[in-house]
């Protein structure tokens, strides 16, 4: 997740606006920023690595004017944190600032490098440069060449482009799930990845749709379909108060990064996939067949959420690449003395990076000789500088106490590690690999599928806000997930909340049914559907108000429980994710409804960095 800001004008501000509008975006990414502003027919740009107050020191010492330019914050997804590596990214008289993902970044970068092209970052972005750069050269101009360059790329993007060829225009390009907005001033035209960015200078917006480009100008922007037909839009007049305004519009952070799921987990995905070749590239991760020969365990630590989502990872270890995997709450993990030694690999799962039992359990790892893995969503975090390799969430900055896109784009990251161990290990042939890694890329659009049942889940939670008590069931993988609910449930609507696996239910909790429980059963198609369904019958016996969280297309479901939930079927794995987003979406409406303060709940911090 990245912020883009472009300005074009009558006036000499432009890097007045983009430096405005990118401190309004730092919270879409924070690894580098830069500007291009055209001044004198000639491009300047300034770029720095880190936060956007090193950039702010380099415009210090060498200011740029012009009427027009591009900025943009960072959150990398492709290419490691540097100056080299941020944006804007030009070729010849080219530059571009880009959010989102090319997934054929490798066969256009071969493509122009054998055309005698340098490409001198490890983005995919400066690609895009090159392609417009390439077309301006085939005497296109420039809304063709940038047209032209949208043919060939796949995935989700969201770009602006200037040239030193036509100094009066941005052209724009939107596809997928990266949002652009434009701007409508008095002969000034305005460009974000987000409202809050250029709410200061107007409220006057246009949003672009998938397919569709824009041409800027100072007299206003002209949106164009994919054929480069003119479109009429109307702009919207936001009336957002600055508060409304960081929340993009919702009412709540919380369910603001409910939303952004589907973007969190794309991120998340990025480009390791190459989904032709059935494999994985975790960053350079070394996890070839020699390096991870002698893992004999893996060792899942973490607290809270993160916990949960380890509890799912060892089911995904275990069954994909066949190596025994144990789950520990980092605040136990060294004070039992776990047998720790180089056949062990360490993986300890944390949003912030900064959680000071994980980090104890790291440093326990690494003392006693196990090499150690991270899955981190904070780049240069205390726990992602002291392991020895990182998988990176990208879920962006989460602001919410309770966690959800952190949640889920964790369980992502852990199947993508469980699937190239199972690749390296010789447990998932070509054929499963592609199976799986086609799954994967479906599951963006799915969640974003699930997350139309909002309405239909507010419904439910308003029959059931009164529950004093709240039980949650799961088999399986759908155990931790249980786990998962319960806890969303009691952080944000104090509703006292458990959640088991369901096997165990009359082994105790079984006592606490009446008519006045709701139980939370996730019965999705599995090898222990009905045993599941059987439980689910034991809570109907004994007049428990059932809420099943149901396959699509199971309808033998609704006559055994009294509300039904449908949620895709994406496998034995990745259906977890999906069965999440009901969850969260009834805690978040429970509480709202209660009244509570979902965003800051009572006694909680995001990050506990104290034992």
């Amino acid at each position: 997740m990245c912020g883009i800001v472009g300005y074009v004008g009558r006036e000499a501000r432009a890097s007045e606006v983009l430096l405005d509008g990118l401190r309004r975006l730092e919270y879409r990414g924070y690894d580098s920023a830069g500007v291009a502003v055209l001044e004198g027919g000639a491009f300047s740009v300034r770029r720095a690595e880190g936060k956007l107050s090193n950039l702010e020191a380099v415009l210090r010492r060498e200011p740029v004017e012009g009427r027009v330019g591009l900025g943009h914050t960072r959150w990398a997804t492709h290419g490691k944190p540097s100056e080299r590596n941020a944006h804007p990214h030009r070729s010849g008289p080219v530059v571009v600032v880009h959010n989102g993902i090319m997934e054929n970044y490798r066969e256009i970068r071969a493509d122009l490098e054998a055309q005698g092209r340098t490409v001198a970052s490890d983005t995919d972005t400066e690609l895009i440069a090159h392609l417009v750069h390439t077309n301006l050269d085939r005497g296109m101009d420039l809304v063709a060449a940038v047209r032209e360059a949208c043919s060939r790329v796949t995935g989700s993007y969201a770009f602006g482009v200037v040239s030193e060829t036509d100094p009066d225009h941005i052209v724009v390009a939107k596809q997928g799930g990266s949002p652009l907005i434009l701007g409508l001033g008095d002969h000034q035209t305005f460009l974000a990845s987000d409202i809050p960015a250029i709410l200061p200078y107007t409220r006057q917006m246009l949003f672009l749709d998938d397919g569709e480009f824009a041409v800027l100008s100072e007299e206003g922007a002209q949106v164009l379909d994919r054929s480069g037909r003119p479109l009429d839009r109307e702009p919207r007049p936001i009336q957002w108060d600055p508060i409304s305004a960081e929340k993009g519009g919702y009412d709540r952070f919380m369910q603001k990064e409910i939303f952004e799921q589907p973007r969190a987990i794309m991120d998340t995905i990025g480009t390791r996939i190459d989904e032709a070749g059935g494999d994985l590239d975790l960053d350079g991760i070394d996890l070839s067949p020699a390096r991870v020969k002698d893992v004999q365990r893996i060792y899942l630590v973490a607290c809270g959420t993160a916990w949960h989502a380890c509890l799912v990872g060892k089911y995904m270890l275990e069954q994909l690449a066949g190596i025994p995997a144990e789950v520990d709450l980092a605040s136990e993990f060294r004070y039992r003395g776990p047998i720790l030694d180089p056949g062990c690999l360490v993986v300890p799962v944390s949003q912030s990076g900064e959680t000071a039992d994980t980090l104890a359990a790291l440093r326990e790892g690494k003392q006693k000789g196990s090499r150690v893995l991270a899955v981190c969503n904070v780049r240069d975090s205390t726990i992602a500088r002291a392991s020895d390799d990182v998988l990176y969430t990208h879920a962006g900055p989460e602001i919410g106490v309770a966690s959800t896109k952190a949640f889920t784009t964790q369980l992502v990251g852990l199947y993508m590690l469980a699937v190239r161990l199972g690749i390296a290990r010789g447990r998932i042939g070509p054929g499963e690999a592609r199976e799986r890694l086609a799954e994967l890329t479906r599951l963006p659009r799915l969640v974003e599928q699930t997350l139309q049942l909002d309405a239909a889940i507010r419904e439910i939670a308003h029959r059931y806000m009164h529950a004093r008590d709240t039980l949650f069931l799961g088999r399986g993988i759908m155990f931790p997930i249980a786990l998962e609910g319960a806890l969303k449930l009691k952080e944000i609507s104090y509703i006292h909340a458990e959640g088991y696996a369901a096997g165990e239910m009359k082994h105790g909790p079984i006592a606490l049914i009446d008519e006045n429980m709701p139980v939370v059963v996730i019965a999705t198609r599995s090898a222990v559907y009905d045993k599941v369904v059987s439980n689910l019958e034991q809570v109907r016996a004994r007049d428990g108000k059932v809420i099943a969280i149901a396959s699509e297309g199971d309808e033998e479901i609704r006559s055994k429980c009294d509300e039904v939930v449908y949620v895709p079927d994406l496998g034995p794995y990745l259906t977890a994710v999906l069965a999440t987003i009901p969850l969260q979406l009834f805690a978040y409406h429970v509480a709202t409804l209660k009244g509570t303060d979902v965003d800051q709940p009572r006694n909680l911090a995001k990050s506990v960095t104290v034992e």
